[in-house]
């Protein structure tokens, strides 16, 4: 109690510390001051590709990216960066969540949004431009926007009760996008959602939603991972390369975020923050539901990565000892250095986007096979050196009392192994837990993306981060406790 009781008082204090950084004080009154201004943006979006023209133009400028405005909003207004630049619709939703900000009237730029469909679907393209012009010319598109931009309605269009023999439309957004695509009471809803949802009836299709981050989002099309991406692209040159956009169904403009100097930050109080963050729309359902697939992950993960990493470890101990087994232990080695070398989250997306690319399969399938296949590469050589300390001479004892090879190290070596590097075992386990965190880049709800979909909505870090490292900590020790239990347990039967 007493440990747990200092590492959350360090927590608050490091807290504290980030908050209190020094703020920058380049003035913004208009775009023309960007230049030299050190400006937030999301990473991959069109407001990037805007503010990075200013920045190679040098001045000092300095751009930095975020994988999610909300943290970009954050940042200005602990006062980290100058400006955010954002897109209209979702700069008004921040603005009105965070009253010591405001947009500047002059816009950035200008541009329109389309549907992102694979090269490869031209006719699913030609689909949709077809039902978007039936949608323009009856009216029914320009409803559905006004009701969510000027009436603030989550869903504006009622899903049809229509025969769907037509397959499922597979759409990937990013709900981090007011009102275009955000979540509300657990669903994801927003203009495109509407918009999809039309879509999918007069063609006779179902519609399924997934959420990833923006960069991914176009990836995903293009892997064939979904059908449509629906989450406010803007049409350039580069998207062009890689996608076919569909006709242009809404306008937008680039804006200005910053600090409003004649308003006062003010604030809640903690119990008014984490009302909002976690009692509204009961919003604690998120960390439920990362919590659950985390605690499956992570278990199933140390099954896999507790076999493979044995049978690797004896593969390459026996060939190690002698000398056969030379293929085996070749590409052992091989699947060791390659896993080893590359990073996890990029394992994550391969195995994702590439390996099964094609296989309709469950993210959860998909993170339990990578991060299970990650960390048996580096449980096997801890099993390895566990071997090695065993003495030669048990093996040969338990040969010459007639038990076969496979049997000796079954019932005598391995059990002496695990025992001796049992320390080890669980530093890799605990590891493998706090690894996970990474599942959401397959949009993957995760205890982490679960804290991102909070913050998307409530615009608050410092709670839902908290809570999570809180969680995280409260895990970790668990898993801690477990293998010390597991090690007096292994050491009761040792000579004293």
């Amino acid at each position: 109690m007493y440990r747990l009781r200092n590492i959350f008082y360090l927590l608050i204090l490091i807290t504290i510390l980030c908050s209190c950084g020094e703020e920058n004080t380049h003035p913004i009154d208009s775009p023309k001051q960007l230049e030299g201004a050190h400006i937030g943006v999301q990473l991959g979006t069109t407001c990037d590709t805007r503010v990075s023209e200013i920045e190679k133009k040098g001045n000092n400028t300095l751009v930095e990216r975020f994988t999610k405005t909300a943290d970009a909003v954050q940042a200005l207004l602990q006062g980290k960066v100058d400006c955010v630049v954002e897109d209209e619709q979702p700069a008004l939703a921040f603005v009105r969540q965070n009253p010591g900000l405001k947009i500047l009237p002059k816009e950035l730029s200008h541009d329109s949004y389309a549907f992102a469909v694979s090269h490869d679907n031209i006719t699913l393209k030609s689909a949709i431009d077809r039902e978007l012009n039936r949608l323009r010319n009856s009216g029914e598109l320009d409803t559905i926007i006004q009701r969510h931009i000027r009436n603030g309605l989550p869903i504006a269009y009622q899903k049809k009760n229509v025969a769907r023999t037509k397959g499922t439309l597979r759409v990937t957004t990013n709900a981090t996008f007011p009102p275009y695509e955000y979540y509300d009471n657990g669903n994801i809803v927003g203009i495109d959602i509407d918009v999809m949802q039309a879509i999918a009836d007069n063609l006779g299709m179902n519609l399924k939603i997934e959420d990833v981050n923006f960069d991914a989002v176009i990836t995903s099309v293009q892997t064939g991972k979904a059908d449509v991406g629906a989450s406010g692209i803007t049409v350039t040159e580069e998207r062009k390369n890689n996608v076919l956009f569909t006709d242009a169904y809404a306008t937008c403009r680039q804006v200005i975020i910053v600090k409003d100097a004649k308003v006062g930050t003010g604030g809640m109080s903690l119990t008014e923050r984490f009302k909002q963050d976690f009692i509204i729309e009961h919003r604690y359902s998120y960390l439920f539901q990362g919590l659950a697939n985390t605690i499956i992950i992570t278990l199933l993960a140390i099954i896999i990565s507790l076999i493979l990493g044995s049978v690797i470890a004896i593969i390459r101990t026996s060939h190690d000892r002698n000398g056969n087994l030379k293929i085996a232990n070749a590409l052992c080695r091989f699947y060791l250095t390659i896993v080893r070398g590359t990073p996890t989250m990029v394992q994550l997306l391969i195995i994702y986007y590439v390996i099964f690319a094609s296989a309709d399969v469950s993210k959860l399938f998909v993170a339990v096979v990578a991060f299970g296949l990650n960390s048996s590469a580096y449980l096997a050589e801890v099993i390895r050196s566990g071997i090695m300390s065993i003495d030669r001479g048990q093996m040969e004892a338990g040969r010459s009392l007639g038990l076969s090879y496979a049997q000796t190290m079954r019932f005598v070596i391995l059990p002496q192994a695990y025992k001796n590097v049992l320390p080890a075992i669980g530093n890799e386990l605990i590891t493998l837990l706090k690894e996970t965190s990474i599942s959401g880049y397959i949009g993957l709800v995760d205890l982490t993306k679960g804290s991102d979909i909070i913050r998307s909505i409530t615009y608050d870090a410092m709670l839902p981060l908290s809570i999570v490292a809180l969680i995280y900590l409260m895990l970790v020790m668990s898993l801690e406790a477990g293998v010390s239990r597991i090690e007096k347990k292994l050491r009761k039967n040792e000579r004293r």
